[in-house]
């Protein structure tokens, strides 16, 4: 599992370095995942995406094609299916390349680095999507994990899994059917959960905990099923966000916002994943639940007015992984936009579980995520705007931010630390500084004083009462006053050494 000692030292943005996380997505047809697919090609620049799988869950099966019927008289399902939500020549994943090459010569304006749509396209194929659970057979989706995790890269390889992990079990399932008989079979399989950490929105099929959980114990986990992102976000979501959700700012910022935002789902669109889908009333608005329910709808979620946000469950999954400064892939517990998570009993590090405090000391519901909301969201919103406006100077671009002497110190206590942030905003825009301590992510939770906390320069005075080994997260936030407004940040982690004597 996780170890703070195997933390690595990478500070993306933050000092000009354009590291980029390895990874690959497992999804299935679900409009959430539609959403949150249009943000990581959005994203794609900061990530090197390795795979776009279709996937299955409980929820979507496309069937064996065969007519073998699949029901589990546990689930809701009322008979049994074929293909359960499963369109068919199903291609949400290629529909949104489709738009992504569309906006492809404009992204590349604003920043060069985005992977070309034919190099994507190749990386899209299926994976074990018959039925439920289904892992009986290799695919061509579990063949690209297998072949990612075998590969002696010294960088591990986040697997996402926004639908079910039938096909990472039938991956991993597949190293252990070839090697497992080979004298060095435990060094090989050590070598494997070393370079692999799955990230996944609960367990959406039986094969995490039939078979993942107990024969790769040693895959690092991180389950970020929460509210925050997905079809309940108005029930968490901070006050002054609120209007991110609304009809009017997701027409303006993200369906007004080219063949990108036009296929983004919002509430009563028209449209279903799925035609006659019992479960979808989406593409629906007026109505109230009980209405939907006379038509023949499984009503699950209250209805919304017409253009307002629906979903992106899947989202916090690779909110970490960019590089915006905060450095949240390094570590679980170090938090970002994908949220901050604590270990649970089973080896697991849920997001869900994390309990992040304001600053005047009020704990709201899913803090740890939806601190950052409204900063993702407009960076999101500015995205869009790059993939419609063909000049740089035509769009906002957020800070680049550095931190001298370094992101990582030692330290000691009673000693004082001085920190000088260098920024520059690429379109010319005033910047404003706030640096914080964040307590939640370090281990030393105790009072740290500082100095000038809304200068470019923070001097802060480590306390006697830490310890050695204490760890002292400090945020440095950078913000301009560009249209949206946009954030970056830089993480400073104070590693406390022994105390030197007064």
């Amino acid at each position: 599992m996780f170890k703070q000692a195997d933390v690595g030292t990478g500070t993306g943005q933050a000092s000009g370095c354009r590291h980029k996380p390895r990874t690959i997505v497992t999804a299935d047809p679900e409009l959430d995942d539609l959403n949150s697919m249009i943000r990581l090609l959005l994203y794609s620049n900061e990530i090197q995406i390795e795979g776009l799988i279709y996937a299955s869950s409980r929820f979507h099966w496309k069937g064996d094609g065969k007519g073998t019927v699949f029901f589990l008289p546990s689930r809701e399902y009322d008979e049994p299916r074929e293909s359960f939500r499963w369109a068919p020549g199903e291609r949400f994943i290629d529909d949104a390349l489709d738009a992504y090459a569309q906006v492809y010569s404009n992204l590349l304006v604003h920043d060069p680095e985005y992977p070309a749509p034919e190099h994507l396209r190749s990386l899209v194929c299926h994976g074990n999507v018959a039925f439920e659970g289904d892992m009986a057979e290799p695919t061509p989706g579990s063949r690209l994990i297998e072949a990612a995790l075998l590969e002696e890269n010294p960088e591990p390889v986040h697997l996402q899994a926004w639908a079910g992990t039938s096909t990472i079990a039938r991956a991993l399932k597949s190293i252990e059917e070839r090697f497992s008989g080979w004298a060095d079979w435990e060094q090989r399989k050590a070598a494997v959960c070393q370079r692999t950490i799955l990230t996944k929105f609960a367990s959406q099929d039986a094969t995490f905990e039939e078979y993942i959980s107990s024969s790769w114990p040693d895959i690092p986990v991180i389950d970020v099923a929460a509210s925050a992102w997905g079809y309940f976000a108005r029930r968490v979501i901070l006050p002054a966000d609120a209007p991110m959700l609304t009809a009017d700012w997701l027409q303006s910022n993200v369906r007004a916002m080219g063949p990108l935002g036009a296929l983004y789902r919002v509430w009563g669109d028209g449209r279903q994943m799925v035609e006659g889908d019992y479960t979808d009333f989406f593409h629906l608005c007026g109505y109230s639940a009980e209405d939907l329910r006379t038509r023949g709808y499984r009503v699950w979620t209250d209805p919304q007015p017409a253009g307002e946000w629906i979903s992106e469950g899947d989202t916090p999954n690779m909110l970490n992984l960019f590089a915006n400064g905060l450095r949240g892939f390094e570590h679980p517990s170090f938090g970002g936009w994908g949220g901050r998570s604590v270990p649970a009993s089973d080896g697991q590090w849920l997001v869900r579980s994390a309990v992040d405090r304001a600053r005047d000391g009020d704990a709201p519901e899913e803090y740890a995520l939806t601190r950052w909301f409204g900063d993702a969201q407009r960076d999101f919103a500015a995205r869009l705007a790059w993939s419609v406006r063909s000049t740089y100077q035509s769009a906002n671009h957020p800070p680049v931010v550095s931190v001298a002497p370094a992101e990582d110190l030692t330290v000691h206590p009673g000693s004082t630390v001085t920190l000088t942030a260098s920024a520059a905003d690429p379109d010319g825009d005033s910047l404003t500084y706030a640096w914080w301590h964040y307590r939640e992510a370090g281990t030393y939770s105790g009072e740290l004083e500082f100095d000038e906390v809304h200068e470019p320069v923070l001097t802060a005075r480590v306390p006697w009462g830490a310890v050695a080994g204490d760890t002292i997260h400090l945020i440095l936030e950078v913000r301009d006053d560009g249209e949206p407004p946009l954030v970056s940040y830089a993480r400073v982690i104070l590693t406390l050494g022994t105390a030197v004597a007064r």
